[in-house]
């Protein structure tokens, strides 16, 4: 099935190509975006609806599915540019972009001033006038396309989905795993569960794929990237990782050297599963494509251990 022309993939330009996307749904000459990358991203956005026909006055809504900086930090950029939007946030992430200063001292003091502003740019609020909170359940209009709003806890508590009747679609942020293009194959989407830091909880995130499934969706546009089919199969493929992570994290977690365990025992097992899946880059290129996740996994499996202490 191809997929709706009302809805276009937006490269970010985040870290590389093809890494993290944003969405623009067009509907009878109104837009509403679907998270926006960094303030980096911005002149990709307006130029995204400067190619879709329309002018920054048509968009009605910035929908954050949560508020992790690589799908929401150019927020506060963006809605300088766009005097008609509102932003819908969680009732958990509002405020970090009401007031920002927060999330920014957490990603300072992981990155370093430096980083930040290389790869996130300035981190501007959001007014709070502009700004809707989304309930569980909650609809959007857009222009009488109906766009509801699921809490969809697990990756993050903060997190939303966004699912789009008329596509029969959702809009995934991170809750749907992670799946990069370069590595499909003539089975489909290789695709992989993300854990990244800090609020990882396997259980409350089969519980919200599994919410998703039951509105029989065709298609999962993800942030890390693009629109995915077969939702079924890609489905089991997370819930029998998400499985795997978890005895892996119990394995490795009396160790010494934790981390170190960690990462060797997820690389083995996405290399296990790429190679089955039948993808075209050899062993070394697939881990270099997952690196990044290989590693934000590994310390997001570690602060779901710790918690668990507590």
């Amino acid at each position: 099935m191809t997929a709706d022309p009302s809805i276009h993939t937006i490269d970010t330009g985040f870290q590389r190509a093809d890494f993290d996307a944003a969405y623009l749904v067009v509907e009878n000459g109104r837009a509403a975006f679907i998270d926006c990358g960094t303030s980096l991203a911005v002149p990709a956005m307006l130029q995204a609806l400067a190619d879709a026909g329309l002018e920054p006055q048509a968009v009605d809504w910035l929908l954050l599915t949560h508020v992790h900086l690589d799908h929401a930090g150019g927020a506060g950029t963006l809605m300088q540019h766009l005097p008609n939007a509102r932003a819908v946030l969680h009732p958990r992430g509002a405020p970090h972009m009401i007031d920002p200063a927060r999330l920014i001292a957490g990603a300072t003091a992981v990155y370093g001033e430096e980083e930040i502003a290389r790869s996130y740019g300035r981190i501007e609020p959001i007014p709070a006038e502009r700004v809707v909170v989304a309930e569980d359940g909650q609809r959007i209009d857009l222009a009488g396309r109906a766009l509801v709003l699921m809490h969809t806890p697990g990756h993050a508590q903060h997190h939303y989905c966004v699912w789009d009747a008329r596509s029969r679609s959702w809009f995934t942020g991170d809750t749907f795993g992670l799946s990069y293009r370069e590595l499909d194959s003539a089975q489909g989407a290789f695709i992989i569960p993300t854990s990244s830091p800090v609020q990882f909880d396997p259980e409350p995130l089969k519980d919200s794929i599994r919410r998703m499934l039951a509105y029989q969706p065709v298609a999962m546009y993800l942030t890390h990237y693009g629109r995915v089919d077969a939702v079924e199969a890609r489905a089991a493929d997370l819930f029998e990782q998400i499985d795997a992570m978890v005895a892996i994290g119990r394995q490795c977690d009396s160790r010494p050297d934790r981390h170190r365990h960690l990462l060797a025992a997820l690389r083995a097992l996405y290399l296990e599963r790429a190679l089955a899946h039948g993808c075209a880059l050899d062993q070394d290129a697939v881990a270099a494509v997952l690196a990044m996740d290989i590693e934000l996994n590994a310390q997001g499996l570690a602060c779901w251990l710790d918690r668990g202490r507590r």
